[in-house]
């Protein structure tokens, strides 16, 4: 098998590291595009001792670390809203911390490999990669409501969240208490409940929040089916209860990651 049939099949998730780390699609393929007339130039170059997904990347890096100076993200150009705000997040990570996350988390080469593809050790690349992620949580600390009718399970919620480095607004347990509490205090996520304490309706307190602000929900529920029909408009993040805290956590963290009001400026 040739080289370029090698090759052929890591193109695709090249391209998309490219497009990750610039933060453009255009500037992302043009590293691309450099890679592979690189290795056409001097094929005998190209790592030989290594998978060649490796030597792909490895060659990529080379050239983007040659040529890209700072490393930073340039202006991205348009896209999804999540994806404008991902790359936005991305743009404010350390070069290296950057690369090292998307290596790890994204392409999902191990600890060895990406300390191979950008020149350090194991060691330094979780250290990279800690720093990555610690930055996201910086940037993506929010002001919680929650909405929780039962003490035990209210006061769980508010223990992940706290852990996570969140502020807790409040905790209601009506329909009106949730509403009011949302109106003095504008919180930036919301973790709300269905049923609640005087037979009202988390789900209504959510759309009458909404209706005033923006704002991420996430509902923490028993009863999962209410939401679920496949008939409505249904909430992107859903938790059934009995719950696990790491879900939770999850949850949050993927809510608020997406989330512009909590991308710094």
């Amino acid at each position: 098998m040739s080289l370029g049939q090698q090759l052929a099949p890591h193109l695709p998730f090249l391209r998309r590291y490219g497009r990750a780390l610039t933060g453009s699609q255009s500037e992302g393929d043009q590293y691309v595009r450099a890679t592979l007339e690189a290795i056409v130039a001097a094929p005998g170059e190209f790592p030989r001792d290594v998978d060649p997904r490796l030597g792909l990347y490895r060659t990529f890096q080379a050239i983007w670390s040659s040529t890209h100076g700072d490393n930073r993200v340039e202006p991205a150009e348009p896209g999804t809203e999540h994806e404008a705000i991902a790359r936005a997040r991305l743009a404010r990570i350390a070069p290296l911390s950057r690369q090292a996350l998307l290596l790890t988390a994204m392409e999902g080469f191990t600890t060895e490999d990406t300390a191979y593809l950008i020149d350090e050790t194991p060691a330094e690349v979780e250290k990279l990669v800690a720093d990555a992620l610690s930055e996201i949580d910086k940037q993506t600390r929010a002001r919680v409501l929650i909405i929780e009718d039962e003490p035990i399970i209210a006061m769980d919620i508010e223990s992940i969240v706290r852990d996570q480095g969140h502020e807790v607004t409040g905790v209601a347990v009506t329909r009106d208490e949730a509403v009011a509490l949302a109106m003095e205090d504008r919180p930036g996520l919301v973790l709300a409940d269905i049923q609640l304490a005087d037979d009202s309706s988390g789900i209504d307190a959510v759309k009458d929040i909404l209706a005033e602000f923006d704002v991420p929900v996430i509902f923490i529920t028993a009863f999962p089916e209410r939401l679920l029909t496949g008939e409505r408009p249904e909430p992107t993040f859903l938790i059934t209860k009995p719950f696990q805290r790491a879900t939770v956590k999850a949850a949050i963290s993927q809510a608020l990651f997406f989330d512009e009001s909590t991308v710094p400026a």
